[in-house]
């Protein structure tokens, strides 16, 4: 019902009341209809006051209805809108997150490194410096040995700078400068090869010792591997492919040193590659000529010689291994494929000599001389080696073959090939408790890390270890004949004590006590070789 129609009911009956009153004046009997008539008015105004408030509220729900229907509208746009986005993105190639900014200098073991935020790339500085100093006790065993003495003092070992990282997370590159006066293989008397440029007093060379860049990003079989190339260290023989930061006695074996530098060693040249994983490792390369090598035609003083031409390669890993022990097997090759050739003389020759084990005087006490007529030569060797706790062995023993058919018109053409070998055993027990782990990417076991470095406001004494080795080279063949070599056959006793300060100092202390036997030439009988003990030590740092 409208408000019209109310209100028109509401005069109707206020006119009937009105007639009904008039009539009231003649009759009293009409007051009972009049309050009845009041009493329906009053009725009729709560119905109008209901119906008021009913509408009102129809109002506002539908005005909620309204704005509800709205929002949903609102919403259902927003998600279509949403839905589109998503399908146009779809459709655009997905791209990488963008490199982080900015970069990040640390300081592992010491060693100031600094890297972009992503560690993609990164630059570090690297040295080490090996000091040493030592006396002999030279015994000639005539006065017909040469030498009749060695001399006692000091010797800046290695000295090395550089840098080393990577870049784009795969590429891997070295460039390591060596300052010290007593590299393997170079100059001094009787050295392998050729004499090098940079001749030192002290035997030996200064000059590029790593300058390389190699490629870590295939990962087949399982396994890591690298693709390098340039001028390094070779981990071929187990003690050369173990820093010299961490081998356990001031030099390594004889025979060891004679085998690399033969187409391997320090500062040679190579390129190649090497799988490995936890448990195996195999690696070959190419080698040619070492940085200080001559190789100019138009040299005549020094004379100049043609660039060499060889190759390694090396199987090994861990047959056992546990949390506290491990067994590790390995074989090893090495091919002169093309001997340096002098280029003024037409000759093709090859020395192979070494010093007694420590570097402090120069001189070589075996040494097969300049072997005419080299066309190649072949190096097969066998390793083994384990660790249980704090004892570690190790021991290596290598064969010889050089041929000698070279065709330079000097005499002996197609005389027999020679064969030489030697080897050594090593162990070293870590009277502290620790023990060296092994490094896959070398096939071989690293130094030690001292659980308490040594420090006077509360730390610990750092690490103790004592070890000791027997090594044997013997550069005799054919004795008894005009082509046979006199080289000298020499054994070396080796007692060491090492003190692992920290992570970056170590001091080291070695005794050695060794005899060469050797023959003034091929077909004499007298010997005139020597003794010697030997007392050393050497004062290391390195980052």
């Amino acid at each position: 019902m409208s408000r019209t129609r109310l209100a028109a009911t509401a005069i109707g009956l206020a006119s009937a009341l009105a007639a009904s009153e008039a009539q009231a004046q003649s009759a009293s009997s009409s007051e009972q209809e009049i309050a009845l008539l009041k009493q329906q008015l009053k009725l009729l105004e709560q119905k109008l006051d209901k119906l008021q408030s009913q509408t009102a509220a129809n109002t506002a729900a539908t005005a909620k209805a309204k704005a509800e229907a709205k929002a949903e509208a609102k919403a259902e746009a927003r998600s279509e809108a949403k839905a589109v986005v998503a399908n146009a993105n779809a459709a655009i190639p997905v791209k990488g997150p963008a490199p982080a900014s900015g970069v990040v200098v640390t300081m592992p073991n010491n060693r100031p490194t600094i890297c972009t935020a992503d560690q993609a790339n990164c630059v570090a500085i690297t040295s080490r410096v090996h000091w040493d100093v030592g006396g002999y006790d030279y015994r000639p065993n005539t006065t017909a040995t040469v030498p009749q003495k060695l001399d006692s003092g000091e010797n800046v070992r290695r000295a090395r700078i550089g840098v080393t990282g990577k870049f784009l997370n795969d590429w891997n590159f070295a460039l390591i400068y060596d300052f010290g006066g007593s590299s393997d293989g170079f100059g001094g008397t009787g050295a392998a090869g050729t004499t090098a440029v940079g001749f030192l007093p002290g035997g030996g060379t200064s000059g590029i010792e790593n300058a390389y860049i190699s490629y870590t990003g295939l990962k087949p079989f399982g396994g890591k591997m690298a693709i390098e190339a340039g001028v390094m260290d070779i981990a071929w023989t187990m003690d050369e492919s173990t820093s010299s930061n961490d081998i356990a006695f001031m030099e390594r074996a004889s025979v060891g040193i004679i085998a690399q530098n033969i187409a391997a060693g320090d500062f040679r040249s190579a390129a190649g590659a090497r799988w490995y994983n936890d448990e195996f490792y195999a690696g070959a390369y190419v080698t040619g000529p070492t940085t200080g090598a001559i190789h100019s035609a138009s040299s005549v003083s020094p004379p100049g010689t043609s660039e060499q031409y060889g190759a390694t390669a090396r199987v090994a890993g861990q047959v056992v291994s546990g949390k506290d022990y491990s067994v590790h097997l390995g074989g090893d090759a090495q091919w002169l494929i093309q001997p340096p050739r002098n280029l003024v003389a037409n000759t093709q020759t090859l020395t192979l000599s070494d010093r007694p084990e420590l570097r402090i005087d120069p001189t070589t006490l075996i040494s097969t001389g300049a072997i005419a007529n080299v066309s190649g030569a072949q190096v097969y060797g066998v390793e083994a080696a384990a660790t249980y706790g704090p004892l570690w062995v190790q021991g290596e023993y290598y064969w010889f073959n050089i041929d000698r058919n070279a065709n330079t018109g000097v005499p002996l053409i197609g005389a027999p090939s020679l064969k030489f070998q030697g080897g050594y055993a090593q162990a070293a027990y870590v009277l502290t408790g620790e023990s060296r782990k092994y490094n896959p990417g070398n096939a071989a076991y690293g130094g030690v890390k001292p659980d308490h470095p040594f420090s006077l406001d509360g730390g610990g004494w750092g690490a103790w270890e004592i070890a000791g080795r027997y090594s044997t080279m013997d550069l005799n063949d054919q004795l008894g004949t005009a082509a046979g070599i006199p080289g000298g056959r020499q054994t070396v006793y080796t007692l060491a004590l090492n003190w692992y300060v920290n992570g970056n100092v170590r001091f080291m202390l070695d005794y050695l006590h060794g005899t060469v036997s050797r023959q003034s030439s091929p077909v004499s009988t007298a010997d005139v070789g020597s003794k010697f003990d030997a007392v050393a030590m050497r004062t290391q740092f390195a980052f």
